[in-house]
Parts: C-alpha cells; sequence; structure tokens
C-alpha cells in the first residue's frame, strides 16, 4: 500500500524583495497530525516563508502542493479556504471589537443568506473556546481587555472556527508565562490527535524537544536540513546548523591583563520583564566584553535597552556614574554610547546617501552654521574618520550602497568615532561579511580598544566572542547564567551553560 503523500508540499520555493533574496529554493514537507518546527536565526527566511504559505506573498519560483494536488495561494484568503490558518507572533486582533466578532470577523455566521450576529455568533465561540479548554473566556467581552495568553486563545479560535487541517505558529509561546506554555502545549496535542498539522516556530529549543515531531532549519534563506527528528537529533548539530561555524577565525592578541580602574560604563540590576532578568556588569575604558546566548537569549534587547531603545522595567545605567535617562537614545548618545546594530542595512545605514552623510548623519550640529551645511568641513571630517578605518574604496562620495558588507560596516563604526564615542555596542558585528573582512574588522575593534574605547559585543557565533572579548557573560533565556575571562573559557563549555536543560548529545 503506497504511503499517504505530505499533507503540504513545497518545494524549490524562491522568493526576493530589492537587494535581497529572501528564500532560495526551499522545501517544506508536513504531514497530517504533526507538529513540524521551523528553526533558523533572525533573517533566515521563516517569516518570508510562513507568508508565502499563508498566501501574505507569491513565490517567484516552486510550487506548494496540498493533499497531493498543485494550488496557488493567491491571497490569505485563499490559503484559509483550503484549510491553512497562520497565528502570527504579533496577533491581529481588533481590539474594540468582542471575542465572539474577532473570531468571526469576515466569515460570519449566516442563516437563510443572512449574517447571524449576537447570541448565534457567540454561542459558536462559546463552543470553540471549550474546545480549547478556555471556556471562562466570554465571548462578549471587547478583545483588548485580555491578557496576552487569553487573546492567543481567541486567534486559535479564529483559526478554528475555519475547517482548518494546518495551523501556523510563530513564536506562540513568547509573551506565556511556563503555566501557560503548558496549555498551550496541551491545546497542539489536542489539535494534533485530531489530524490538525501544526507547524511551531520558536527560538527555544527545549520547546522543540517537548512538542516537536520533526525539524527543518533554515539559514540564509535555504532550507540546510529537513525533516530532522525534533527529540533525538543532537542540539549541538541544530545550533551548527543554525549558525554555520565553517570560517577561519584569525583573531587579534588581546592584552595579557583586562583594563581596570573606573569603568566608564555600569549596569545595575537592568532588567526588561519577559525579554532578559536583572543583571549587573560593569565595563572598562579599553575592554571588550561579550554576551554569548542563543537567538532569544536577551543579547539584543540588552544591548538596546542600554542603549536607550528599549525602557527598562527595572535597573538603570550610568556612564561614568551618572545615570542616564531610561529608554532615551539622546541621552545615551549624548553621554557617548554609540550603536551599532544587527541590521545595519534597515537600522543604521542610509543606503542611497553617500558615504560621507551616513558618517557624519550623528554628528551634523558640528557642520552646521545659520542653517547652512559646511560640505566642505562635513566631506573632511568624514574622510578622516573612514580613513582611520582603511575602508574601500578611499571614497567618500560613493553612495554606501554600494560597499561591501564589511565595509558598510566600518562606515557605521566611522560614524561613532567622529562622534567621539566612548562605549560602543556592537550587535551581529560580522553578519553579511566575508571571510577576510572580518579579520580585518576584528582588528578594528581590538585597536579601538586599545585607544580607549569600551566594547560590547554581541554575535551567534561563540568563537567570535571568545576570541575578540576579555571577558564574556553567558546568557541563557534571558538570564546571565555565568562570567569569565574569556580564556577561560572554550566552545564547548559555553554551548554546554547555553543549553543547560536541554539534551545536548
Amino acid at each position: 500500500m503506497a504511503p499517504e503523500p505530505p499533507l503540504l508540499s513545497m518545494s524549490g520555493i524562491t522568493k526576493s524583495f530589492p537587494g535581497v533574496r529572501a528564500l532560495d529554493g526551499v522545501d517544506l514537507d508536513v504531514q497530517a497530525g504533526e507538529v513540524h518546527c521551523l528553526l533558523g536565526q533572525n533573517g533566515a527566511g521563516k517569516s518570508t516563508l510562513i507568508k508565502v504559505l499563508a498566501g501574505a506573498h507569491q513565490p517567484d519560483d516552486g510550487t506548494i502542493t496540498w493533499r497531493g494536488e498543485p494550488v496557488t495561494l493567491r491571497s490569505p484568503i485563499a490559503a484559509m479556504r483550503l484549510g491553512i490558518a497562520t497565528i502570527y507572533q504579533e496577533l491581529d486582533l481588533v481590539e474594540h471589537l468582542s471575542v465572539a466578532e474577532n473570531v468571526h470577523l469576515g466569515h460570519e455566521p449566516t442563516a437563510a443568506g443572512f449574517v447571524v450576529r449576537g447570541k448565534a455568533a457567540r454561542a459558536s465561540t462559546g463552543l470553540l473556546l471549550k474546545r480549547l479548554g478556555h471556556p471562562e473566556i466570554d465571548p462578549a467581552r471587547l478583545v483588548g481587555e485580555l491578557s496576552a495568553a487569553q487573546q492567543q486563545i481567541v486567534s486559535m479560535a479564529r483559526a478554528l472556527s475555519h475547517d482548518v487541517r494546518l495551523i501556523v505558529m510563530d513564536e506562540p509561546s513568547a509573551a506565556l508565562d511556563p503555566d501557560e506554555v503548558d496549555n498551550l502545549f496541551r491545546i497542539v496535542g489536542d489539535l494534533t490527535a485530531d489530524g490538525v498539522a501544526v507547524v511551531y516556530i520558536s527560538h527555544r529549543l527545549e520547546e522543540i524537544r517537548r512538542i516537536g515531531d520533526r525539524v527543518t532549519v533554515l539559514k540564509d534563506g535555504r532550507a540546510v536540513a529537513g525533516g530532522l527528528p525534533a527529540k533525538s537529533t543532537p542540539t549541538r548539530e541544530v545550533v551548527a546548523l543554525m549558525t554555520g561555524r565553517n570560517v577561519e577565525y584569525v583573531f587579534p592578541d588581546r592584552p595579557a591583563s583586562p583594563p581596570t580602574g573606573t569603568p566608564v560604563l555600569e549596569v545595575r540590576g537592568l532588567g526588561r520583564e519577559g525579554e532578559f532578568e536583572p543583571f549587573d556588569l560593569t565595563l572598562h575604558p579599553g575592554e571588550i566584553v561579550g554576551l554569548a546566548g542563543l537567538v532569544g537569549s536577551g543579547r539584543s534587547e540588552i544591548l538596546e535597552t542600554v542603549y536607550g531603545a528599549r525602557k527598562p522595567t527595572s535597573g538603570q545605567v550610568l556612564v561614568d556614574g551618572r545615570p542616564l535617562k531610561p529608554g532615551s537614545v539622546r541621552a545615551a548618545v549624548r553621554a557617548g554610547l554609540g550603536l551599532a546594530p544587527e541590521e545595519r542595512k534597515a537600522q543604521a545605514l542610509l543606503m542611497l546617501e553617500s558615504v560621507t552623510r551616513n558618517v557624519s548623519v550623528s554628528t551634523m550640529s558640528r557642520f552646521s552654521r545659520g542653517g547652512w551645511i559646511d560640505r566642505g568641513a562635513e566631506l573632511g571630517a568624514a574622510r578622516a574618520a573612514t580613513r582611520e578605518l582603511s575602508l574601500r574604496p578611499d571614497n567618500p562620495s560613493a553612495p554606501v550602497r554600494t560597499l561591501s558588507g564589511g565595509n558598510q560596516q566600518k562606515a557605521v563604526l566611522a560614524r561613532w568615532l567622529l562622534r567621539g564615542c566612548r562605549v560602543l555596542l556592537l550587535d551581529e558585528p560580522t553578519r553579511g561579511v566575508d571571510v577576510g573582512a572580518r579579520s580585518e574588522l576584528y582588528a578594528v575593534v581590538r585597536r579601538l580598544a586599545d585607544e580607549g574605547l569600551a566594547v560590547l559585543l554581541v554575535s551567534s557565533e561563540v568563537p567570535e566572542v571568545l576570541g575578540l572579548a576579555d571577558r564574556v557573560l553567558v546568557l541563557r533565556e534571558g538570564r546571565v547564567v555565568h562570567t569569565a575571562p574569556a580564556r577561560e573559557l572554550d566552545e564547548s563549555r559555553v554551548l554546554d551553560l547555553v543549553m543547560e536543560g536541554s539534551p545536548a548529545s
């Protein structure tokens, strides 16, 4: 007897946006009644793939087969009519409508050709909520009055109000406490027992162990592994597939003894509820401190909170002993902090502007007089900053979009040098940078530290953190679990610490 075909098969899916190939020939197959986990770091292509599956994006190439038949998902409505529902991390509920109105939005119950509202809609919603184990949620209540966990249940009820056969869940546990996660898993178990398939996206590997049947790993828009057994595949193997470490690392020598004395940056009891627990940190002039941990461990959130882009729920940040205004980027920059963010093209660079303008943008007041910009002074200052970092080509008038990844990163660093930055926050500094340029960037960062700059570094690549930092804080699920000089750690030890509690063999 021939085996049952997959409920869903996506083959050779490609999708490009201007300047970016988001998906490059991705394959994914999902069986009825299974939990198929989709893993990958930020930018790996997960969101684009599920938007293709949801009908929100049209693929440039590739085929989608549903229940053995080729289909074209031209819109989210077309996907829903087939039985494919997507619950995004940012729930798309209408807060000023009731639970029942949200559940039936766009497909209100009808009788004799007329839309049935009120009592009938509330009754059918109540049955769905009972199926999900939450009969206490009042169908007449406004969604905006519900907790995050309750709103997620409403999204599931809306999916089940259709004849759904596959549900995509994008980071469903991100805003849930442990008891709510347990309830979520119970619901998923009930759904799969009824033959419903679930595509489950999460950065928490311990969840994948608990709930998953198979795993597909995406990296740089490609499926680097498909259909791995979720419970028996070694965690180290999964992490290696997600991060990829086939890179030659050449690091400059670090000082024989780390800098001491009066710290330039102090973090005291800094925490942000739901993202990272309160912790302490000191950073001295000339010191490089690294934050190591898996995606979702709170690394980037810490950098953004220190920088003022996120407001902490506890603690404070001090520069030279003076506290910064919480949640204020302006206060952080004025105090001498600079951030080179993870997504430099989207978050740091003005891609259509020149190198000069990208370098000078944080220091424009220096070149402005009476509303006019002294172009000559701006160009001279930018040229001096870029030459200090050996940015190539040596043409400050060139559009920054024409530079390589490594030289674009140098342009961001040059901006903060021109500003007189004293504390540099580096988030994934070598993402999208080729091997040769990586070593050059490492040398630049170490030289700047040797000249007195304090650096707080985040990287997904453990060898990068250990090779460049003087001291390392290891993070797991938003908590600092270990602090040590980098020379006392190795990659194996760090991976053990970040994955403690998950099978790693």
